[in-house]
């Protein structure tokens, strides 16, 4: 399957394995690339850029295809060593970077410099534009239903994506919900070029995480979901538990003037308890409504070869027949 995502990144397929804290690290993200994906590592996973570094030489000791690194732009009273993961993905000969959070455009010019490609997270349009207008070569639509962060506007990406096709220039890729074929065909039919999977790929045998996550997601429903944080503009998209309903339910107690400080319990740390430990009521931790859809834990290629394969059937058969 050939489009400008394809084209731009130089892989086989049509989908991207997104940077997700504590679960992008080089065994996932070279098990997508050798599979005809683009894997990404999660850069500030990686505690300092000289652990970016190893991680990426890792990474290339177990794939010789195109892999990218995450770089998510945090505000922060101590932000991390931005130029120094920065560097480290130039000197690691990375081709790829997936941009998220605040504006990346002071860091593009070192980064095109030097032939790399960058796809940012948009959740809104507007967003999404401004991101085309400073440069970045593609951008990830994120709908409501993504895992994570999906912004503040509630627009899922049956509205998201046609409208994104109708105002960008620079291709773009569906994030949230995706989980099959069916999801890269009616991405691409809504004028997507690709896929950016999280979720789906957390329950894969190569995610290095806990069984106790992957065995979660299996046996969530599309109903399983929360939002949190919505009072501090700072929505994010967890699986519930414990942790999860408390976080609630101080919100709804404490109302308008919730700070940070009050859920720092459910929130603070919690990813390496969880994704490396297991302990699945230790606080919030994103996971996309796409986790309905989620019934097994194939290999990557598994799951890559089965889209492929039922996208084609869709495409070739069913919609074949329709159309005549």
């Amino acid at each position: 399957m050939k489009t400008r995502i394809t084209e731009l990144f130089g892989i086989e397929h049509p989908i991207i394995q997104g940077g997700m804290h504590y679960v992008g690290l080089a065994e996932l993200a070279a098990a997508v690339s050798n599979a005809g994906g683009l894997g990404i590592i999660t850069g500030l996973t990686q505690r300092t850029p000289e652990l970016l570094a190893k991680e990426i030489a890792r990474c290339r000791e177990m794939t010789d295809k195109p892999f990218g690194v995450n770089l998510t732009f945090l505000p922060s009273v101590n932000p991390p060593d931005y130029p120094g993961y920065v560097k480290a993905i130039i000197d690691g000969g990375v081709k790829a970077v997936e941009t998220a959070g605040n504006n990346p455009q002071k860091w593009l010019p070192a980064l095109k410099e030097h032939g790399i490609k960058v796809i940012h997270k948009c959740t809104s349009v507007r967003h999404a534009l401004k991101a085309e207008a400073i440069g970045c070569d593609a951008i990830s639509v994120d709908g409501f239903e993504c895992g994570g962060h999906p912004g503040e506007d509630d627009v899922p990406n049956f509205i998201l994506l046609p409208r994104a096709a109708e105002e960008l220039k620079v291709p773009f890729v569906a994030s949230g919900g995706m989980a099959d074929g069916r999801s890269l065909v009616a991405a691409l039919a809504l004028g997507a070029e690709g896929m950016n999977m999280g979720t789906r790929f957390i329950a894969t045998q190569e995610a290095p995480v806990h069984e106790n996550v992957k065995k979660a997601i299996v046996a969530a429903t599309e109903l399983d979901t929360r939002l949190v944080m919505r009072p501090l503009r700072n929505t994010e998209r967890v699986l519930t538990n414990a942790a999860v309903e408390r976080l609630l339910q101080k919100e709804r107690d404490i109302g308008p003037g919730i700070k940070f400080e009050d859920i720092l319990p459910e929130v603070a740390g919690v990813y390496p308890r969880i994704m490396q430990g297991g302990e699945m009521e230790a606080g919030a931790w994103s996971c996309g409504m796409v986790a309905g859809l989620i019934d097994d834990v194939p290999t990557v290629k598994e799951l890559i070869d089965g889209i492929m394969a039922q996208a084609n059937a869709i495409i070739n058969e069913r919609l074949a027949s329709i159309a005549r």
